[in-house]
């Protein structure tokens, strides 16, 4: 008989996500199987801008998240900085108007409260921090914490430095359960892996690895574009973005919607966005939505009218209705864990996810409180009425 692989935990998904659980539950001393059905980071990760923000964060659960993936950050850059890119640029967030101002300087003295750095900044200090910003806007806010990496060169690096064993190619087909109903790994289209303990690290197709273990998440694809130019001497400083962006990342809408969103990158090319849809898997390139990010970007900077977009690309963000990721045990099925639905801020939030999923299969206590993050949290009808129908596998 064939020997079946085994080890102490099988990660399924080596996007950011992923690759962060494993690391830090290898470092945890566990020996770690990471599957994918394709390589690592080419999902959503390796269609991100590597965004790790805590600027557009309200206080609250999230907030605290993401403050703590920050710290973590922090402290990966000491060993991997410039190999993944990591630039802690800061971000800065420009309103256009006295209204918009006031929502943003409130929103930013409740961060301030939750812990985060953010300084205001009057109209006439902007162009001081961003010289080549469009003039007569009203001030903003500065937020120092904010960074940026290389996405999918962070994820391949994560993945290496956990030494967990990689199983890229190789599609997890079902959930495997004991008779009495906990983990005992996974079944693949080449052969079973067995662990007593499973995440579901799969991002936007967690909903599919969750009902393969015949439980209900209900994440849904968020579609995304950003647009690439070509390469610049660095005239963006900060990643840079309108205050509205904050109150599109928390809309509940299907509908289209797009706020400019601007940031040079280590390589020269300016990146550009953010749009979102709920349009489910449809790849089909969307020329009005670029025409719309090309027009907010040129509204923050004028010299981008006379740049050239190389390219655009897409990527699906993991939504889940209360914009909150799944992260921890699934009390309705032992031994099995969530790290997903972190939507657009899956790079960010990766790292405090993968600490905190590390603590949890050690048995160890975990560093924030998991309550708001439960993956069963949807089966309440009285939270989420419009999600409360049975998920059928």
């Amino acid at each position: 008989m064939t020997k079946r692989p085994s080890g102490d935990v099988v990660v399924v998904g080596a996007g950011m996500v992923g690759a962060a659980c494993a690391l830090y539950a290898a470092r945890c001393g566990l020996d770690v199987i990471l599957v994918d059905r394709g390589p690592v980071a080419g999902g959503t990760t390796g269609a991100g801008e590597g965004n790790l923000l805590v600027s557009d964060k309200e206080p609250g659960p999230e907030l605290r998240l993401a403050l703590l993936s920050a710290r973590l950050w922090g402290e990966l850059a000491q060993e991997l900085g410039a190999a993944v890119e990591y630039e802690p640029k800061g971000g800065l967030v420009a309103a256009s108007t006295p209204e918009s101002l006031a929502a943003l300087t409130d929103l930013a003295a409740g961060q301030r409260a939750a812990g985060v750095k953010a300084s205001n900044i009057r109209a006439d200090q902007l162009q001081e921090l961003e010289p080549y910003l469009a003039p007569g806007l009203a001030g903003g806010v500065l937020y120092p914490q904010d960074a940026q990496v290389m996405p999918t060169l962070a994820a391949a690096h994560l993945v290496r430095a956990s030494g967990a064993r990689l199983e890229t190619g190789r599609t997890v087909t079902r959930i495997l359960r004991e008779p009495a109903g906990a983990v005992r790994g996974v079944r693949t289209d080449r052969g079973d892996i067995l662990a007593p303990a499973v995440v579901n690290a799969a991002g936007t197709w967690g909903a599919e690895v969750a009902a393969r273990a015949g439980v209900r998440l209900p994440v849904l694809p968020r579609r995304g574009f950003v647009l690439v130019t070509e390469p610049l001497p660095r005239r963006v400083r900060h990643k840079v973005y309108a205050a509205d962006y904050v109150a599109d990342v928390a809309s509940d809408s299907a509908a289209l919607q797009t706020s400019p969103v601007v940031e040079g990158t280590a390589a020269g090319p300016v990146l550009i966005g953010a749009s979102r849809e709920r349009v489910g898997f449809d790849r089909s390139f969307a020329l009005p939505v670029v025409r719309a990010l090309a027009a907010g970007a040129t509204r923050l900077f004028p010299f981008l009218e006379h740049v050239r977009a190389m390219r655009a690309y897409l990527g699906f963000r993991p939504y889940l209705p209360d914009h909150l990721p799944a992260v921890g045990p699934d009390p309705r099925v032992p031994g099995l864990f969530h790290a997903c639905g972190h939507e657009g801020a899956g790079i960010g939030l990766a790292t405090g996810t993968g600490h905190l999923i590390a603590q949890t299969l050690t048995g160890r206590h975990p560093e924030l409180d998991l309550t708001p993050f439960r993956p069963d949290r949807f089966d309440r009808p009285d939270r989420f009425p419009e999600e409360a129908a049975p998920w059928t596998p």
